[in-house]
């Protein structure tokens, strides 16, 4: 498909670096047809996007400003009162949407979760592999609204296999299959390479604060007992990539 007369915005959401990882393979085969690829997005999801495309003009969104708690007795009560921040950080979306359609002569939009990147007169994507918020006792309801969000977009697009062998099982599968609903398969800017063996063990992290951090103090204390060798990618952006090695590694 040659889409050289197309300009596409691509909207991560910036919630760990999965959203906007995944979107890199999506951008390039854009580019690879032909397309003109506009990014959008916020903190360190903006800034992966950036240092990996710096030639392709950028856009700042407002912030969600989403943490966890750090108790997980509390998660629910603390999502509860981030969502004014969500409606409100939408509300910001969808201004900023119209301006840069508008400046840039968007043709199509991509969002990857971001729920108010969204223009009602082009062609409109949400990615997601989240078809059911999985919340405990809440779980119907929360599934719901979120499900809800699809039903305004051309396709929803999900990440994974729509087979039995999936990745992400319920929460990326439903009973019935909605028509604008379409499997990507899983998304990944890698190549398979034949290499020889160094590590035994990688971690790699990524995720919203403080629960990132959280873990990977966590999986330190843990590898100080491990007797193979380790890598461990911390999901962060910094200015120039830094590698450390410590005994237990």
């Amino acid at each position: 498909m040659n889409l050289s007369h197309s300009t596409i915005l691509v909207a991560p959401l910036n919630w760990g670096l999965g959203h906007s990882t995944r979107c890199i393979p999506i951008i390039n085969a854009l580019i690879d047809r032909g397309a003109k690829v506009v990014i959008a997005s916020d903190g360190v999801a903006l800034g992966l996007l950036q240092k990996e495309f710096p030639k392709l003009k950028h856009y700042e969104l407002s912030s969600y400003r989403i943490s966890y708690a750090k108790d997980g007795r509390l998660f629910k009560l603390k999502m509860i009162l981030n969502s004014y921040k969500i409606l409100w950080a939408m509300y910001k979306e969808r201004q900023d949407v119209k301006r840069i359609v508008k400046a840039e002569k968007v043709t199509g939009i991509i969002s990857d979760n971001r729920l108010g990147v969204f223009y009602r007169s082009i062609p409109n994507v949400f990615i997601t592999h989240q078809l059911r918020v999985l919340s405990g006792s809440t779980t119907y309801i929360s599934s719901k609204l979120h499900q809800q969000v699809f039903k305004k977009y051309d396709a929803v697009w999900v990440p994974d296999f729509e087979s039995e062998n999936n990745l992400t099982g319920r929460l990326g599968h439903l009973d019935k299959k909605p028509k604008n609903l379409i499997y990507l398969g899983p998304l990944s800017r890698f190549e398979k390479k034949e290499e020889p063996l160094v590590y035994d063990l990688m971690v790699l992290l990524s995720g919203p604060e403080p629960q990132r951090t959280m873990l990977e103090e966590k999986l330190l204390n843990a590898l100080e007992q491990y007797r193979g060798t380790a890598l461990m990618v911390q999901g962060k952006i910094e200015p120039a990539t830094a590698k450390t090695r410590t005994a237990a590694f």
